[in-house]
């Protein structure tokens, strides 16, 4: 699909991931095309799936501030059936934030968020518990958040 974006699109993605309530007659004074152009275009890439969702960042700090747990996961085996439970856990859990598979010395570094370390242990505990083929983990705990966010940076085409 990338090879398809052409250069209103990538600027049509840019300006949506900076601020997504921006009118559709907004932005497209700002890059040059009709708001019913905008309009079709944004039905089209999410349709395609290149827009997943439109989501709103909340302040963690107005909320309770939770804590912010990296962590770094190890498995036994990575035969596709353990894997994929494992990868469907991880996706179900509204405490991770984000889950890489990576090369290197882990085989999966997460971003967590829980109301307090008691809260981290009881996910962490039910995890092991769950996903059996998890062989450790270690934890770095997040001391300040100086970047939060899912930006994805379009280059032009």
């Amino acid at each position: 699909m990338a090879d398809q974006l052409d250069s209103f699109d990538r600027k049509l993605l840019d300006r949506v991931q900076r601020n997504a309530e921006l009118s559709a007659e907004a932005i497209g004074q700002e890059i040059g095309l009709s708001g019913s152009a905008v309009l079709r275009r944004l039905k089209r890439l999410k349709a395609a799936g290149v827009i997943q969702a439109e989501v709103a960042l909340v302040d963690p700090a107005k909320v309770g501030k939770p804590t912010f747990f990296i962590v770094a996961l190890e498995v036994e085996r990575e035969r596709p059936e353990l894997m994929s439970r494992l990868r469907q856990w991880l996706g179900n859990e509204d405490q991770v934030q984000q889950a890489f598979y990576v090369t290197g010395s882990a085989d999966f570094i997460l971003v967590i968020t829980a109301r307090n370390v008691e809260s981290y242990d009881a996910l962490m505990t039910r995890l092991m518990a769950d996903n059996p083929n998890v062989r450790r983990f270690t934890t770095n705990v997040a001391l300040a958040v100086n970047k939060r966010g899912v930006f994805v940076p379009v280059e032009a085409g």
